[in-house]
């Protein structure tokens, strides 16, 4: 990994995520960094959102991104912390727009804005 380069939101990095528990996504891949930059730099944890060359693209649970020369995609219900010693190597950067379209999924997925509440 490059050790002088800051983790900045919309890093893409090969991360180690194994070991697992039963459907959690596994293995060395890609995942994007969502976590807001002052905390990657203050934490030893990032939040991370694996990419997958086969998922199919289902928005707003899965969102389609350009990234390492060719189409993934984010598969945001899998949005997990790691160390950041699991980082194994910086991969590329996501572009804005696909940035965006991962935050609107997390909105989605993750229920948060002004269209969500908790019923009691």
């Amino acid at each position: 990994m490059q050790k002088n380069k800051p983790i900045e939101r919309g890093d893409i990095y090969w991360v180690d995520l194994n070991p697992i528990r039963g459907s959690e996504i596994n293995k060395l891949r890609p995942c994007v960094v969502i976590t807001a930059n002052p905390l990657n730099q203050a934490r030893h944890t990032i939040v991370v959102i694996p990419l997958s060359s086969s998922a199919r693209a289902r928005p707003p649970i899965v969102i389609a991104v350009n990234c390492l020369e060719k189409t993934a995609t984010a598969v945001c219900d899998q949005i997990r912390a790691v160390d950041k010693s699991r980082l194994v190597k910086y991969a590329d950067r996501l572009h804005i727009k696909d940035i965006t379209a991962i935050e609107e999924g997390l909105r989605q997925v993750l229920g948060l804005g002004e269209n969500y509440s908790i019923s009691a």
